[in-house]
Order: C-alpha cells, then sequence, then structure tokens
C-alpha cells in the first residue's frame, strides 16, 4: 500500500519549546485549526494593504490601474509569506507574515504619479537586490548587531506605531474626537485583550479575529460601515497585468530607496529575532543564518511583486502580536497564509471587503501590536549586561529616533534627498545604535587580564575577581544570566583557593559571542575537585586532630568542587609559566 504523501520542509535549528505554546514552529496544528488562524492571519496582512491604497491615493491612479497595484502587491507578500516560512537558505523557517512596506508609500505614489505602476518596477528591483545583498552580509555582522540593537530597533518601533495607532482609534486624524470610533476601538481591543487572557485555548486561537468580528459590529450599530457598495463594482476574478517598466528614474530617489530597503531589513531582522524567542525558552543570541534567509525572503518576493509594478513589502509587526496572542508559531500556519493571499489576489472583491474595515478596528490592533513590540524590545535590551558605553549607546539611540518621531520639524531641515531617512525614528534610531555600538566598541579587547599581586588580606583579592568578572562581562555585553553565574563561580573558586593556602595571583577572561572564559592563576598545588565531599560528619569525631583537618579540607574542597561544576558549563586545571590555573568555561 502507497504511503500518503506528506510534505517535508527544510529542517529547522533544534529549539527547547517554551511550555506556553500551543503551536511551535514545527507543529503542524489539526487541519480546522491550522485553517483558522490562517485566515486570522490574511485578515490582518489584508487589512494593512490600506498602505497601498495611500500610495494609490497619493500617485491620483485610476480604479483599474489601483486594483492591479493591490493585486501585485499581494502577490508579492505573499512570495515572501512563504519563503519565509519555508525556511531553509531562501527564508528564516519562521512565522512571518509580509505586508506593503509603510516607508515607501510617500516615495511610491510620487513615481507612480509621474511614471504609472511603470515607476514602480525599478523601485521593487532596487529593493529586492537590496535584501539580497543585506541577506549575504549580515552573517558576517554579528558584532555590529548584538541584541541591544535589535532591542531598539523593535522598541522604537512599537513607539512609532502609538501615535499613529491612537489617531486611528480616536479619529482626531480625520474631523476630532469621534465617539462611535472610540467605541469601535475599545470594543476591538478589550475583546483581543479579554480573549488573550481569560479566554479559552480556542478563545486564545481567535482572538483576533474575536476583536475584528466585535469592532465590526459596533461599527454597524453605529453606522460606520462604508464602501460596501463599491464591492458590487468590483469584477469577479482580476489577473495581474505587468506594467511596462520605466527606467529613467533621478539617481537620488534609487539612492533614497535603497537606503530605505536596507532600514527595511533591519525591521526584518528585528521580526526574525523575535519570532526566533517565542520559539526557544532558552534563547540566546539572534540565529544569523535564520535573520539572512528572512531578508533573502523578503527580497525575492519584490522582484517578484516588481515585475507587475507592486508596492514593495515588509515583514508585518502586527502578524508577530497575533503570533503572541494566539501562542502559535507554526509555519505551517505562514504556508497556508501564503497560499490564501495569493489566492485573495485574483479575487478582486475578497481583498477589497477586507480593505474596507473601519480604521478604529485597525487602530486598536496597531495598540495591541506596539504593546507587545515595546515589552519585547525592553527584553531583548535587558537580556545583556550594560556598562556606561552600552547604558549610553541605548539611551542616546532612544533620543535621536524619538526626537525625529515627536519633532518631525527636524527632518524638514535635512536636505530633499535625506528627508525619507532622516524623517523615520526607526531608521534614525537603527542607524543610531549600529553607529554607537561600534564606536563605543573601540578600544574593547575581548581579552583581558588583571594581576592580583599587589592585593593585601584575604577580602580584597576575591572582591577584585568579583569586579572583574562583573565589569568586563557588562563590557562585553555577555548575556546578564552568564555574568551572574560566572560572578558567582569566580567568587565560589576564589574562596575555595585562598581557603586553602593557596594565594591568588591574577585573573584573566575572553569572550566571542558564545563562550566566556575566566582564568584564576594561583601559586600551590592544584585545586582538588572531587565530586563528594570526603567523610561524613559522623567519621570525623573518631580521628585525631591533624587526620581531622586534613578531612576538613577535602570536605569542603569537595563541596567547592560541586558548586563550582553545577555554576560553570566546563572546569580544567593545571599549571603554565610556574603558576596553577582554574579555567571556568562558560556556554554563551
Amino acid at each position: 500500500m502507497a504511503r500518503p504523501f506528506r510534505l517535508q520542509l527544510p529542517a529547522l535549528p533544534r529549539f527547547k519549546r517554551p511550555p506556553e505554546l500551543l503551536y511551535a514552529a514545527d507543529e503542524r496544528p489539526p487541519a480546522p485549526t491550522l485553517a483558522g488562524l490562517a485566515l486570522q492571519h490574511v485578515a490582518t496582512a489584508l487589512a494593512l494593504v490600506a498602505y497601498v491604497l495611500a500610495a494609490a491615493r497619493i500617485g491620483g491612479l485610476d480604479a483599474a490601474t489601483t486594483q492591479a497595484m493591490v493585486t501585485a502587491s499581494i502577490l508579492g507578500m505573499a512570495v515572501s509569506t512563504f519563503l519565509q516560512s519555508w525556511g531553509g537558505r531562501l527564508g528564516s523557517g519562521m512565522l512571518v507574515i509580509h505586508m506593503p512596506d509603510p516607508l515607501l508609500v510617500v516615495l511610491s505614489g510620487m513615481l507612480a504619479a509621474q511614471h504609472g505602476l511603470g515607476g514602480l518596477v525599478l523601485i521593487g528591483l532596487v529593493n529586492g537586490l537590496v535584501a539580497l545583498g543585506a541577506g549575504s552580509i549580515v552573517p558576517r555582522l554579528r558584532t555590529i548587531l548584538p541584541p541591544t540593537v535589535a532591542g531598539i530597533i523593535v522598541c522604537v518601533a512599537g513607539l512609532s506605531l502609538v501615535e499613529p495607532a491612537l489617531r486611528h482609534v480616536t479619529g482626531l486624524e480625520a474631523d476630532g474626537l469621534r465617539t462611535a470610533d472610540v467605541l469601535i476601538g475599545a470594543a476591538t481591543l478589550a475583546t483581543i485583550i479579554g480573549l488573550s487572557i481569560w479566554g479559552s485555548q480556542r478563545g486564545k486561537l481567535s482572538a483576533l479575529l474575536g476583536g475584528l468580528l466585535a469592532g465590526l459590529a459596533v461599527s454597524a450599530l453605529t453606522g460606520q460601515l462604508h464602501g460596501w457598495e463599491a464591492l458590487a463594482d468590483a469584477p469577479l476574478l482580476g489577473l495581474p497585468h505587468p506594467p511596462m517598466p520605466v527606467f529613467d528614474i533621478d539617481a537620488g530617489i534609487l539612492l533614497a530607496v535603497a537606503v530605505l530597503s536596507l532600514m527595511t531589513q533591519l525591521d526584518v531582522f528585528g521580526c526574525v529575532v523575535l519570532m526566533h524567542k517565542m520559539n526557544e525558552s532558552d534563547w540566546r543570541r539572534p540565529d544569523m543564518r535564520m535573520v539572512s534567509g528572512g531578508m533573502r525572503a523578503c527580497g525575492l518576493g519584490n522582484l517578484v511583486g516588481a515585475c507587475l509594478g507592486a508596492l514593495p513589502n515588509a515583514a508585518s509587526s502586527a502578524n508577530i502580536a497575533l503570533a503572541h496572542i494566539s501562542r502559535s508559531t507554526s509555519r505551517w500556519i505562514g504556508l497556508l497564509t501564503a497560499l490564501l493571499l495569493a489566492l485573495v489576489a485574483f479575487l478582486p472583491q475578497a481583498s477589497l471587503a477586507l480593505t474596507l474595515i473601519p480604521t478604529a478596528v485597525i487602530g486598536a490592533i496597531e495598540i495591541y501590536a506596539a504593546a507587545y513590540l515595546i515589552v519585547s524590545g525592553i527584553e531583548l535590551i535587558a537580556s545583556r549586561a550594560l556598562d556606561s558605553r552600552g547604558i549610553f549607546m541605548i539611551g542616546l539611540s532612544f533620543v535621536l529616533g524619538m526626537g525625529v518621531i515627536l519633532m518631525p520639524e527636524l527632518a524638514a531641515r535635512a536636505p530633499e534627498s535625506l528627508r525619507f531617512v532622516v524623517g523615520n525614528g526607526i531608521i534614525v534610531a537603527g542607524l543610531s545604535a549600529i553607529g554607537l555600538n561600534l564606536l563605543f566598541r573601540l578600544g574593547i579587547s575581548r581579552q583581558a587580564r588583571q594581576s592580583l599581586e599587589d592585593a593585601d588580606g584575604a577580602a580584597e583579592p576575591i572582591q577584585r575577581v568579583v569586579d572583574f568578572v562583573e565589569a568586563h562581562g557588562a563590557a562585553w555585553s555577555a548575556r546578564r544570566d552568564v555574568v551572574r553565574r560566572a560572578a558567582q563561580a569566580a567568587l565560589e573558586a576564589a574562596e575555595a583557593i585562598q581557603g586553602g593556602g593557596r594565594r591568588l595571583r591574577g585573573i584573566r577572561g575572553s569572550f566571542d559571542e558564545y563562550n566566556l572564559d575566566i582564568e584564576l592563576l594561583h601559586d600551590g598545588p592544584e585545586l582538588e575537585l572531587g565530586a563528594h565531599a570526603g567523610h561524613a560528619p559522623a567519621d570525623l569525631l573518631d580521628v585525631d586532630e591533624t587526620a581531622f583537618q586534613h578531612a576538613l579540607d577535602q570536605a569542603l574542597s569537595g563541596i567547592s568542587g560541586i558548586m563550582l561544576r553545577s555554576l560553570a558549563d566546563r572546569l580544567q586545571s593545571g599549571r603554565r609559566d610556574g603558576l596553577t590555573y582554574l579555567r571556568l568555561h562558560f556556554d554563551h
């Protein structure tokens, strides 16, 4: 009997599954649950097609051209989403859904006004090539893209959503505070939060869908559902029509597109890191191969969309918030979402119906996404130990990024060719974090040594050992929990060495992103690191004083050995250059 066909996806790195997840990255939900989760992601992504409509309005496009632009953009989103979920070399293997790139709305609208959809072809090509280039370079940039930089980008992205989200949910963007919009947004947000916190397992899975339905119900009761009559005029089936490319575009505009595209990849970087962190309870650092694949997926989707005149796409933080609500990060959800997006692209009535969702409902979803991104960014930042360099890098990046968000007139004073760059808080914060991280790391050696020869008394060298570990761990931006464990182990080792009649002579430390080594140098014999504590207390009562002291020393050294083996991942001792060393190794 023939075995049933089962789709085999490229293998993912081995994760330690978080217990709170209902469906982790490689787990396939039951068909009804899979369909429900995918539909929620489709609805969220298609609601963000409003960015495409905004670009079309800026460009003054007619209905047919706008529909063609929407179709092309959704297809580009579908390709990127499919590759992201598929994984391998062309995707991250994570549930990362794509949406139209909000950074390129204004620029795309201006070019569409001058050249039609043909003007978007070159933008998409530049965007895709930059993403592919970034995907090839990023694995070599681990030192300039630590978790703290990713945390800054994610956190500022959340903060940048606050103002537009509140405007959308209150109606202030249109004609002053609108009570109906406040009611719609409050009902949507309350339903999402209520189901995600107190709902049953099925309720948590459908929290966003429940919020959308609640928002639509209140919208209908308050008479805020508009534009549905346009569905009758939309064709049943729409096919993409590749436009004639226009290549006569100013080089300065293309340079601005390239810079914005690079910043979009920083956003992709942050989204992939967040999804990886959600799938790994023992998360330590970004997996640069996954990040690289995520950028390639974005680039390839944009290259496909470019041939059809699409607005370039980017990773959707709103869909990441949905994955957090539903506690489901299965990439099978992403694959089905991509297939449904591709199907919707050929059904203009379906895509148009979802773009008619009231703005207040979208604003409520943006509020939840902002809250999730802010907290997630803070968690990434707090995962690493910080010294004054890290504090200034993070603080100044926030000041600069939030400065252009709170004071948009600052960007107006910049040269016109740079306004697209300096006017975006996420871009400014990301570039500032990368630049300051590189600047403050100048002169920081990944190896350090300190002599303890001039230390007087027993307590002073031990305290200096602890200070050495904590200070250099922060300077190296090592993980906070590893630095804490290393300091505790170094303290225990130093006390055991000093207590055995030996004398501490120095301490060495070295660090890379995967290993932290602390080496204590002392005179005398090697420290005994047996796994047992010698004689039992009852036996010590029947021996003479000399044997008693020897047995007590053995017991204490045995206890120290047990504690050191529980704190350090590996211990090693020996002699070198006339001194004895004890090396404490910690996996990072």
